[in-house]
């Protein structure tokens, strides 16, 4: 597979969101603005880019034994570094995210991707990978937001330089509630559904998931 391939197959085909359905927490619930899930998809993608390298320039030194532990270690690492980064230049956002910026750590998309593909890969793959399912997962974000928050409050970027009043007669409060959020992901996954002519699995298992040609699964029910 060529490195352009491993950026883009994050993007539409294997995107960690619409896909896979991995990150549901923070999808959910920082959505409610853009530019929270803009803010919270720019961190991941730091963390997935940086998180990838380390694991795969370190796949033949850390033990089988301990190896999940120490993935663990090193995505809390880069966590804790944009965290300080974000309380010092960027305070807002960061009090907007709350706790949900801390909880990267345990975000199975990273986790995912440095057990399935980064340990097994090259340095610059594994940069590639992390950095085009960084994009996917930003790009979710993103749109979710979008759409909640046009609905939801008539505006863009709200409480920022760059706020846009759109022309609304009637914002819908609904849609920056849970049961919105849960309503504009089903329908944007619907259409990618749609979009890629993606038919429900007709086995169950590692068969019907889309990564298991990439983690090695022997097809299998386990």
């Amino acid at each position: 597979m060529s490195n352009l391939k491993e950026f883009t197959k994050g993007i539409i085909k294997e995107n960690p969101t619409l896909v896979s359905l991995l990150g549901m927490c923070p999808t959910l619930a920082i959505t409610t603005q853009a530019m929270n899930g803009l803010g919270m998809g720019l961190a991941t993608t730091f963390v997935l880019v940086c998180s990838n390298v380390v694991i795969s320039l370190l796949k033949n030194i850390i033990p089988k034994a301990v190896k999940l532990p120490c993935y663990i270690v090193i995505i809390a690492g880069f966590v804790t570094l944009i965290e300080f980064l974000m309380k010092g230049y960027l305070p807002e956002l960061y009090a907007s995210l709350g706790t949900f910026l801390s909880l990267i750590t345990v975000n199975c998309i990273i986790l995912g991707r440095a057990e399935i593909f980064a340990c097994k890969n090259k340095v610059i793959p594994s940069a590639l990978d992390g950095l085009g399912m960084g994009f996917g997962f930003t790009l979710a974000l993103c749109i979710m937001g979008t759409i909640r928050e046009i609905l939801g409050t008539g505006a863009l970027f709200a409480e920022t330089s760059f706020e846009i009043k759109i022309p609304l007669d009637v914002s819908m409060a609904i849609f920056i509630l849970p049961a919105g959020g849960f309503f504009v992901l089903g329908v944007i996954i619907a259409m990618v559904n749609k979009l890629t002519n993606k038919k429900p699995p007709k086995e169950i298992g590692c068969k019907a998931c889309p990564n298991s040609a990439v983690c090695g699964a022997n097809g299998g029910s386990e």
